[in-house]
């Protein structure tokens, strides 16, 4: 398969699926929708990104090399919301390595805190610091401080989310 045309040939969820299953758990494979992640052009890599997150679901060892790349990745100035909400979406699920997790987490208080950030990358961030907050349990008033000071602003997604981190 042609994964760039595969790609850009429709944006579905059909199309998802069956690119996620013909990368499977190679890591070759896996390498290539990297590189089209990382470095394709701007549609190529916002379609990317929703195959990588459904790869790195069913098989989170595939992402081990690409993580700090991963992570750099968000600071890049035009990025779009696409490739910012799957890679969130990933990291929810993940165990950090703990010389990430301190940028991590400035970076989940940043995107909560902004006023431009979609909702699913402000709830993929709580999620984030909740889990993160197992490790750092400091972190947690600073978690509740901030669902405070931005519930008003939120939306209901939002407040679903925020909910259930207050009762735990």
């Amino acid at each position: 398969m042609d994964l760039k045309a595969a790609i850009l040939k429709e944006h579905s969820k059909a199309q998802c699926e069956r690119i996620v299953k013909y990368i499977g758990s190679s890591p070759e494979r896996f390498a290539e929708l990297m590189e089209l992640f990382f470095e394709g052009e701007y549609r190529v890599t916002q379609r990317a990104a929703w195959p990588m997150s459904y790869c790195v679901e069913n098989h989170p060892e595939l992402i081990r090399p690409y993580f700090k790349k991963m992570l750099e990745n968000l600071y890049k100035k035009g990025l779009h919301d696409a490739v910012i909400r799957n890679t969130m979406r990933i990291l929810q699920n993940l165990e950090i390595p703990a010389r990430y997790r301190g940028k991590l987490m400035d970076t989940c208080f940043r995107f909560i805190q902004s006023n431009d950030m979609p909702v699913a990358i402000k709830v993929f961030s709580l999620t984030i610091l909740q889990n993160l907050s197992k490790q750092y349990p400091d972190i947690k008033s600073e978690i509740k401080l901030l669902i405070l000071e931005r519930w008003p602003l939120e939306t209901a997604a939002f407040h679903s989310r925020a909910r259930k981190i207050l009762k735990s």
